[in-house]
This record gives structure tokens, C-alpha cells and sequence, in this order.
């Protein structure tokens, strides 16, 4: 049975404790971090950028999975490489020439991934999935976290497993937005490789046993 990736978002953390967030992270058995950028253009809020990339990179040995919900995400590639970054997922919705910025991404050694918002159909990952890594499918409304998870969304996963079975391909898919106790399960069986975890994660008393019934 192939095993589950649980990647806390630290978007859900204290901010004045980013690194003692990092810490739990690494002590619950978690091997991913997902760090949800936003410009206040994009969606409507505004979080971080690469100064705690590169802040946290010596903090945790955590695949840092970098999520980009700013407009046009291919002007910062380079410098979010730069900062720490392990992977990059930018927004099919934000750039014209998706391909491109994934063989950017890929060409600095990182794992290139690509996102869809809820009300985007999941076929127009059709053309780029030979390049990616990740698909990343949101599950929530992209801005804000504590939302509930639109249960549409993970019929647009199991559309997306048939397509890369179909194409012959590997690619992890993954999901953001309303991730919990109840939901991680039901996207997990609708083939979800990656399960983005924010609130949930960091109100959980036992991190460890958490993570542990996801990943394993």
C-alpha cells in the first residue's frame, strides 16, 4: 500500500513562532512543510515570502513544499530556489506559459508542481502533466485557512487519478483546504498522494499520532 505525504502548512502556525512551528513539524514525524505564498493580488491576503524560506531552511531537514498563489509566480522561481525551496507549485490560472516555468523550476533541481482553484476544471492539467511532479487540486477557496472542504473538488482527484493512469505517468497529487480528522480519509480514498494539513495539524494534541494515522 503506497504511503500517504502529510505536509502541515505553516500558514496555520503562530507567527511569532515560525521556528518552534518548524520544530513540531519535524517532531510529529511529518517529512513535508508546505509554506502557502500569497500576494493580496492573487487571492485576497497577504502571508509571507522568501525571507522565511530562508529563514527556516537551517531550522529542519522538511522537504520544503512551497506553494505560490501570487500573479505571475515565474519572477520568483529563481529566488525561492534560492531561499531553500525544495519544490515549487505555482497556479495554472496565473501564468500563460505554464510548461516554461516548470522546466525552470525542474531545471534548478526542485520538483515542479502546478495548482487549480475549485472552480477550474481539472482537464486543463491534460497538456502539462508530463512535466510535473505535483498536481496540486484545492480543495477550499484559496486565501484563507479554517475553511471547509468543497467536497466537489475530490471528484476533480479522482478525475485526475483516471487521467494519469491513463497517460502512464507518476506525478503526486495533492490537496489544500480543509484537510482534517474527517476529510483526510475520504481524499486519501479518492487517491490523493499529498494531504496539505493547516488547523487541524496544529490544534491537534498528539501532532505525532495525527500524522502517523495519515502517513502511514
Amino acid at each position: 500500500m503506497k504511503q500517504t505525504i502529510v505536509s502541515p502548512s505553516i500558514l496555520a502556525a503562530d507567527f511569532a513562532d515560525f521556528g518552534g512551528a518548524a520544530a513540531l513539524i519535524d517532531s510529529s514525524g511529518a517529512k513535508w512543510l508546505h509554506m502557502d505564498v500569497m500576494d493580496g493580488s492573487f487571492v485576497p491576503n497577504l502571508t509571507f515570502g522568501t525571507p522565511l524560506v530562508h529563514a527556516l531552511r537551517d531550522k529542519t531537514k522538511a522537504f520544503f513544499d512551497v506553494h505560490l498563489m501570487i500573479v505571475h509566480p515565474g519572477r520568483f522561481i529563481r529566488d525561492f530556489a534560492e531561499a531553500g525551496a525544495d519544490g515549487i507549485t505555482f497556479h495554472y490560472e496565473a501564468e500563460g506559459h505554464p510548461q516554461n516555468y516548470l522546466e525552470e523550476i525542474k531545471g534548478l533541481g526542485l520538483k515542479a508542481g502546478i495548482s487549480i482553484v475549485p472552480s477550474t476544471p481539472v482537464t486543463v492539467l491534460e497538456e502539462t502533466m508530463p512535466f510535473i511532479d505535483i498536481a496540486l487540486i484545492m480543495t477550499v477557496n484559496p486565501g484563507f485557512g479554517g475553511q471547509k472542504l468543497i467536497p466537489e473538488c475530490l471528484e476533480k482527484v479522482k478525475k485526475l487519478v483516471k487521467m494519469r493512469e491513463k497517460a502512464g505517468l507518476s506525478f503526486l497529487i495533492s490537496v489544500d483546504g480543509g484537510i482534517n480528522e474527517i476529510t483526510a480519509p475520504e481524499a486519501k480514498e479518492a487517491g490523493s498522494d499529498i494531504l496539505v494539513i493547516g488547523s487541524a495539524f496544529f490544534s491537534s494534541s498528539d501532532k505525532k499520532g495525527f500524522v502517523s494515522r495519515f502517513q502511514s
